[in-house]
């Protein structure tokens, strides 16, 4: 089982930079796939408060609903990178 939730959608740039960081950390994680349309992402509203992709939650580190890829992606190096 994972603690982290990744919402996204097919095709989107963003949300590829963040499953690469995901990828290359080799975090396991849930893919919420949203609607195309902004006014049918009601669960990802409900989750970070606005309509965009990618959203992180990581319910172990109480992140519950991290939007912006580049914040979500430094988060990932910060919380689960290697510390040389």
């Amino acid at each position: 089982m994972t603690n982290l939730t990744l919402y996204e959608l097919e095709g989107c740039p963003y949300c590829a930079k963040v499953k690469t960081k995901l990828a290359d950390l080799e975090l396991e994680y849930d893919s919420v796939m949203v609607p195309r349309s902004h006014s049918e992402r009601t669960e990802v509203e409900a989750v970070s408060g606005q309509t965009g992709v990618p959203v992180l939650v990581d319910e172990e580190r109480g992140i519950e609903g991290m939007p912006e890829s580049d914040e979500i992606v430094e988060y990932l190096e910060e919380t689960y990178g290697n510390a040389s």
